[in-house]
């Protein structure tokens, strides 16, 4: 999980939007509670921001350079394939530094 520490080089901001009761953000609330801390941890200066708002859908949003933006719906997945979406997001921000 190397990737994890890159979120400060690849990416300028991370947004996560969820309901605080809806189950289609269950698993959205149980990642942000099981890995904010450790983002944090190794990405100190880095946005993380985490909106909750009621009856919003899951999503996950990544800011890159220039105001390139990049969103995922996060309804339906597990707390892996969302640690596996912000990886990929990751991943496409070191691309787009070119």
């Amino acid at each position: 999980m190397a990737w994890r520490g890159q979120l400060s080089r690849n990416l300028k901001e991370l947004r996560i939007l969820l309901c605080q009761t809806s189950p289609a953000s269950s698993s959205a609330r149980a990642f942000v509670e099981r890995n904010y801390k450790d983002l944090k941890t190794l990405n100190p200066k880095f946005p993380i921001l985490i909106r909750e708002c009621s009856g919003t859908r899951p999503q996950l949003w990544a800011r890159y350079d220039m105001g390139v933006e990049r969103g995922i719906q996060l309804e339906g997945l597990t707390e892996e394939q969302i640690s596996k979406a912000i990886e990929d997001l990751v991943k496409l921000g070191a691309t787009l530094k070119g």
